[in-house]
């Protein structure tokens, strides 16, 4: 199970890595010593644990270093990711393809293009206050668990 995180995190790690520097290759770099930084707004679904390499990329300003300056902003639903990429108010989405599949399917000639997959499964995850070292489905019975933000797919389930 280790193993299978730390490969998660070098997948997100890498697929961030490669966003970063396609994006600094469309921009100057440095001139006359003066760092010219690309902005770049990034629209999230939801802030997640699956995303902290970028966080911590976006905190050691591994960003700048290639040249971009990154804003981060939590939509709060691929719904409004969606809207914020069609819209202009941001340059790239993390939000499942179902958003940008909804838009194509109305016939929008503006529509979004997904071009990389953060997770290959669903990232849900079971926490608790206590540990538990005998867990079992039934111990959930009359518990209330937080599924995600309300409306949400996860909750859903």
């Amino acid at each position: 199970m280790k193993n299978f995180f730390k490969k998660k995190s070098v997948l997100i790690t890498a697929g961030i890595l490669c966003i970063s520097i396609f994006l600094a290759g469309c921009s100057d770099k440095k001139e006359q010593g003066q760092e010219n930084l690309t902005p770049v707004t990034l629209s999230e679904v939801a802030h997640s644990i699956f995303y902290a390499p970028q966080y911590a990329a976006y905190e050691l300003g591994y960003f700048k270093d290639e040249g971009i300056d990154l804003t981060i902003e939590n939509a709060f639903g691929a719904d409004k990711v969606m809207t914020a990429l069609i819209s202009g108010n941001a340059d790239i989405g993390f939000a499942g393809s179902e958003s940008s599949i909804y838009v194509y399917a109305q016939g929008q000639e503006d529509y979004v293009v997904n071009f990389a997959q953060l997770t290959q499964r669903a990232g849900n995850f079971l926490v608790s206050r206590t540990p538990t070292d005998t867990f079992q489905w039934e111990d959930l019975k009359g518990k209330t668990v937080l599924g995600g933000r309300a409306g949400g797919v996860h909750i859903l389930m």
